[in-house]
């Protein structure tokens, strides 16, 4: 019987849903340690561009900043997000942007940022539940805009 098991193939994996973004993309974000984010302006001028450390889920881009920054107000506004992955010519998608209040974010980035931010890792610059509760940040959240 376990023989019969050794030699079987193993199943197909189960079908896993498909991210959001190109392959290309989902590799760059895997790996990349910031991204380099520019909002768009009412005009459709964009900003300045401001590298941004993140957490990457799968199906969209996580980063903290505070509430009464330009990035804040134009998410609240839904307007698009520019970004590149690890480097000011990376590979880019942009999308647009919205806002996350729940403290449970905060909680599933600090983790993540420690792993890969030696900064957070000395309990340095992380997202915090209690500052996400108390309005003192917030979560910009974005994904790829559909093609």
């Amino acid at each position: 019987m376990v023989r019969d098991r050794l030699h079987r193939p193993d199943p197909p994996p189960m079908d896993r849903p498909r991210s959001a973004f190109r392959p290309d993309l989902h590799q760059a974000l895997e790996h990349a340690r910031q991204l380099y984010v520019a909002t768009e302006r009412k005009d459709g001028t964009l900003s300045s561009v401001s590298p941004v450390w993140f957490m990457y889920d799968g199906d969209a881009v996580y980063f903290t900043t505070a509430p009464t920054s330009h990035k804040a107000k134009r998410a609240a506004a839904g307007r698009t997000l520019h970004v590149r992955i690890g480097r000011k010519d990376g590979p880019h998608f942009q999308g647009p942007m919205s806002l996350v209040r729940d403290p449970a974010v905060a909680d599933r980035m600090r983790p993540l940022y420690r792993r890969r931010y030696w900064l957070a890792w000395l309990g340095l610059i992380t997202p915090s539940a209690a500052r996400i509760a108390a309005g003192k940040s917030v979560i910009v959240r974005v994904a790829p805009a559909a093609s």
